[in-house]
């Protein structure tokens, strides 16, 4: 009975192994090579670098909190939010008083007229609480606030946010979207120039 055991334990465990290194290791190492050779900027988290430093990535979004610049949605994540070890929504549901109360301040400080109709994406967070992502209707209504403080004019504004405006991905995945980390880069340039 103890031979009989011996003997299908030595397949499974040899399996284990040979399992754990081929599917563990190698495998991870192949396709890790792979992306570096291929995408090296991509594999490396997209990284935004300015004079030699890394400044943030464009696949996370950054707290922009200045009228010259463009904002993104609102982040849940860590106590300030955009905190990457903390990524999460806030799980608040539509019934919390606390969720209702941060959407009417943010309402508050968006809305220039009564009448003013504020996209969604700027008083919701998504769910990871770090998309850089807004919708070109989140951006356009930004402009003249942007335009106001930078001293430029809403023409150039607007013409910086269809440049920066991503489409569907294959042409009917997903919304067409903006990335304000890569937009207000742009604009630090833009407005730069003598």
């Amino acid at each position: 009975m103890l031979t009989d055991i011996k003997t299908a334990l030595r397949p499974a465990i040899a399996l284990t192994l040979l399992f754990a290194v081929l599917l563990g290791l190698l495998y991870p190492a192949a396709i890790t090579g792979v992306a570096q050779m291929l995408f090296p900027h991509q594999a490396n988290g997209s990284l935004i670098r300015a004079e030699g430093r890394v400044i943030g990535s464009e696949l996370l979004g950054q707290r922009f909190a200045s009228d010259r610049y463009f904002h993104g949605r609102p982040s849940a994540a860590g106590a300030d939010g955009y905190d990457a070890s903390a990524s999460a929504g806030s799980n608040h549901g539509p019934t919390s008083q606390v969720l209702v109360d941060r959407v009417k301040s943010d309402l508050a400080t968006l809305s220039n007229s009564p009448d003013s109709i504020v996209p969604p994406d700027l008083v919701t967070t998504s769910a990871s609480g770090l998309d850089p992502h807004i919708s070109p209707e989140a951006a356009l209504s930004q402009v003249s606030r942007v335009a106001e403080a930078r001293g430029v004019t809403a023409e150039d504004l607007r013409s910086l946010v269809q440049k920066h405006t991503e489409g569907r991905l294959l042409g009917f995945l997903g919304e067409p979207r903006v990335n304000v980390v890569a937009l207000n880069r742009d604009l630090d340039r833009m407005t730069a120039r003598p």
